[in-house]
């Protein structure tokens, strides 16, 4: 492509004139451009240019000083574009599209919206909202930079140069200063240095007399922050996804906690556990008046690199309805929302790749996983927002996902087909795209619900709580047979009507116990997969060993998803109030046999807050599944109406 010249201008600019000055609308798309051939000089010219396509070309960034002061709209899809803040020389800006420009991330498209403040839409979706958003994220990086500056000054001695230390105070806030997940550290380390360049211009730098008092570290600061973070007392509009905006209600009332309930024994204290955000961020056409998606299925982001220190599990996928939404926590901004008209997703499962660069170093990168109505899993790059691949499993609706802990490719998917196939994902090629291939079909009499490898021996054994019980398959890939039927199935003590009764909850609170649901009504059932599985024998049904019953709602609805937290010991279960039902069993399963016979009661349940929504309160919903992060810091429960409700531990 040779450089650009007027006559081509006048070509592709509508409407037609001899003059460029006239040209309204211009498309140069599809010239095979790099930023070399966008000439300043040539392009100010245009100086009632209101529409720009730059679609389909090479650009990996534009030159500055372009000189378009009336530019209104801007298409810049299919490029290669890996800085937007070069884009604040067109402050008039209201439409941008940038699809298919594979660098940027949710980092990017926050820039944007704090850079164009006049900015409407961004790839077709309405962001008019987003401002809120950034308002709440900078006033928190404010406070905290705030608070670091008393720090610094009060470190400060006399003998140093108040502009050696300013340059200091920036270079130290940028590295100490941090807020929100791992995938917005560009963003908010970009904003840090902002605010710490205008704050030193601001004030200078005091420096403290030798013998001052030195007050407390950014008291002032931490006591609005932890305000809040405190439940609101009114209806928020405001954006949680970008670029897509969605809207979030905040809990009018604090949460009703009760500690130890009942007459058990049970002397756990219990955790405090204080709602921070109610977000509607999988409603239908981003409509606030929806309150009937249900959603089915949550799963916490693995750690982003090996040995960190953070905690990688603020940032939580949720599924239901026909979108996939990756949220923050500490934030409650919803970083990517990934769309399917027509899908019903039921499943989300993450697993941590480590791929191996061209110069040679490794680089951890998180995939997710998400299926349901279609038979069809998605494979999320979550920090580029792009698919990038599809694996059509199942000609029935997928149930649940499951990834091994130990094969990182390995995935495990049930579908109401009644077969459970592992699939080898491969890494992904030069495209970023994953080719997998089919390892084993396993064969169920039932359909499988939930997939739990066995703690212990996870590439040995896969147990599945299915509409007709609970089953264990032999996955072992030495094995020839590719295609297996049940290896055992395992019947519980409730009665022979109760033996076949479906498992609709099933996960391993340790290496060894096994926490399930379903086999019997108002009860969570704890058994030893170790002693069941000694006990067996050469038998097809096997009864399980029971260490310990838990009291649980008495509900006859089912699907309602137990899940643990095996580092804390915590055993967890919505119900059909609303209610979040918490049991730590650690103290339980460290006494010695005989255990007790009665139910042991919840150690607390935190009670529906009640959160507003369409000017009314949200009185009861059902709490299909709760999730915990591995430190038990966040809390998330997912309802049958739309709600994402976070709680964080105080």
């Amino acid at each position: 492509m040779a450089h650009l010249s007027s006559q081509l201008l006048i070509q592709r600019g509508r409407p037609k004139s001899d003059r460029l000055g006239r040209i309204r609308s211009l498309d140069l798309s599809g010239l095979q451009l790099r930023p070399e051939h966008l000439d300043p000089k040539l392009l100010c010219r245009l100086t009632g240019l209101q529409e720009l396509d730059l679609s389909d070309n090479q650009l990996d960034t534009l030159p500055a000083n372009l000189g378009l002061p009336h530019l209104r709209t801007l298409h810049c899809t299919n490029n290669q574009l890996r800085d937007v803040t070069i884009l604040d020389q067109f402050p008039l800006l209201e439409e941008l599209s940038l699809e298919g420009n594979p660098f940027l991330t949710v980092s990017d498209h926050l820039k944007i919206s704090f850079l164009l403040p006049k900015l409407r839409k961004v790839n077709g979706k309405e962001v008019s909202s987003t401002s809120s958003q950034l308002e709440s994220l900078s006033k928190e990086l404010a406070s905290r930079v705030s608070a670091y500056w008393e720090k610094f000054v009060a470190a400060l001695s006399p003998e140093e140069e108040p502009k050696k230390a300013r340059a200091e105070f920036v270079r130290s806030a940028i590295r100490e200063v941090r807020y929100g997940p791992e995938s917005l550290s560009e963003f908010t380390q970009w904003r840090v240095r902002m605010i710490s360049e205008e704050l030193v211009t601001s004030r200078g730098i005091p420096v403290p007399k030798a013998d001052s008092a030195k007050s407390p570290v950014g008291t002032r600061a931490a006591q609005e922050t932890k305000a809040r973070l405190g439940p609101s007392k009114r209806q928020d509009n405001v954006p949680l996804s970008s670029p897509c905006p969605t809207k979030r209600t905040r809990t009018s009332l604090s949460a009703e906690v009760e500690g130890n309930p009942g007459d058990s024994g049970n002397k756990q204290p219990a955790v405090k556990l204080e709602p921070l955000h109610f977000l509607q961020c999988h409603s239908r056409n981003n409509s606030p008046r929806d309150l009937e998606t249900q959603l089915w299925a949550c799963a916490f982001e693995p750690a982003w690199d090996e040995g960190t220190s953070r905690d990688a599990s603020q940032t939580v996928a949720t599924c239901g309805g026909e979108a996939v939404c990756v949220i923050d926590c500490q934030t409650g901004i919803v970083l990517h929302k990934y769309k399917v008209p027509g899908e019903e997703f039921f499943s989300v499962a993450w697993t941590a790749l480590t791929a191996v660069m061209q110069s040679g170093h490794k680089k951890c990168w998180n995939v997710l996983a998400a299926a349901g109505l279609r038979g069809l899993v998605r494979l999320l790059d979550v920090r580029s927002g792009f698919c990038c691949g599809v694996i059509r499993a199942h000609k029935k609706a997928i149930a649940t996902l499951c990834f091994s802990p130990t094969h990182k490719t390995h995935l495990f998917t049930a579908s109401y087909d009644k077969r459970i196939i592992l699939w080898d994902l491969g890494m992904p090629t030069d495209d970023c795209e994953f080719q997998a291939s089919q390892l084993l079909t396993l064969d169920s009499t039932s359909i499988p619900l939930r997939l739990c490898p066995v703690a212990s021996c996870p590439d040995t054994y896969l147990l599945a709580g299915c509409e007709g019980g609970c089953c264990c398959w032999d996955v072992q890939l030495e094995r020839p047979q590719k295609r297996r039927a049940c290896e055992v199935k395992f019947t519980f003590p409730e009665g022979s009507e109760a033996s076949g009764r479906r498992v609709d909850g099933l996960a391993f609170v340790n290496e060894d116990v096994v926490a399930s649901k379903g086999s019997c009504l108002g009860t969570i059932c704890l058994w030893s997969w170790s002693q069941t599985w000694a006990g067996r024998g050469h038998q097809a049904s096997v009864p399980v060993v029971v260490l310990a019953r838990l009291q649980w709602s008495s509900t006859e609805l089912a699907y309602f998803s137990l899940s643990t937290c095996p580092g804390e010991g915590i055993v967890l279960c919505g119900d059909e109030e609303g209610n979040v039902w918490i049991y730590d069993v650690q103290q339980l399963l460290s006494q010695r046999p005989p255990q007790q016979t009665v139910p042991q009661a919840p150690t607390q349940i935190l009670k529906w807050p009640q959160p507003w929504a369409l000017k009314q309160m949200v009185t009861k919903t059902m709490v299909n599944t709760v999730v915990a992060s591995p430190s038990l810091t966040y809390l998330t429960a997912l309802t049958d109406s739309n709600i994402v409700a976070i709680w964080k531990r105080q």
